[in-house]
């Protein structure tokens, strides 16, 4: 039986010593509620990508972390927040192949196939949040180009 104590979380994302939390926190918690070690890994790429951009381009802030229940499957949200800049042309920023250079190469639009549900709130100099849900046992949508 997989549980979900210690999962929720608000971890700050001010320093480079952060994202290293950031990544132990999400790579315990995806475990406790049961991800296979690929998926664990997927997750914690995602998050690792968010979170530096957080530091990065936000200036810092914070991930929240999150247990979510939906037709008795079992999911980890995470929600990364910033109070920078925005994203001044999110439709750049989520294309396959824009990275800014600063991170694993991958991008917002790597880290968006990485999980099930990716939500971006932008709003150019008021900051950012970028929330991304994975679900425990389900195989990820095949991504519609648009």
């Amino acid at each position: 039986m997989h549980t979900a104590a210690g999962v929720e979380a608000s971890l700050p994302i001010r320093s480079d010593t952060d994202l290293v939390w950031v990544r132990q926190h999400v790579r315990q918690a995806a475990a406790r509620l049961g991800f296979g070690l690929v998926d664990q890994t997927k997750l914690v790429t995602a998050a690792s990508e968010l979170a530096r951009n957080t530091l990065v381009h936000g200036g810092g802030g914070r991930m929240d972390v999150s247990h979510v229940v939906t037709d008795g499957v079992s999911g980890l949200r995470l929600a990364f927040s910033d109070s920078g800049p925005g994203i001044p042309d999110l439709d750049r920023a989520l294309s396959d192949g824009y990275t800014s250079g600063d991170g694993l190469g991958m991008g917002m639009g790597g880290a968006r196939r990485l999980v099930h549900d990716f939500e971006v709130e932008t709003v150019p100099g008021s900051g950012t949040t970028v929330r991304v849900t994975s679900w425990v046992g389900r195989p990820p949508r095949p991504r519609r180009e648009v």
